[in-house]
């Protein structure tokens, strides 16, 4: 735990097929999960979640690596730096 990070995830899903396959992966990661928030934009037809970890540089890094790879997701993350 000494070398874990805060971090904030940034997601945004322009496509609504991707949601099942994000709610996927952070169900796999939900071990490092602290919370989670999510804006349904109906108006625009996209979604944005924020989602609060703690956990390792190189296990946010694959959270977000996997997020990023799904079709109609975008991902950034913000990490504490201590």
């Amino acid at each position: 735990m000494d070398d874990n990070r805060i971090a904030v995830v940034a997601i945004v899903v322009d496509e609504q097929d991707a949601v099942t396959d994000v709610n996927r992966v952070l169900h796999d990661y939900s071990s490092i999960i602290i919370g989670r928030m999510g804006i349904p934009y109906k108006e625009r037809g996209i979604s944005l979640i924020s989602v609060a970890v703690d956990a390792d540089p190189d296990m946010i890094s694959n959270l977000t690596g996997r997020l990023g790879r799904i079709n109609g997701v975008s991902v950034k993350a913000a990490i504490s730096k201590k």
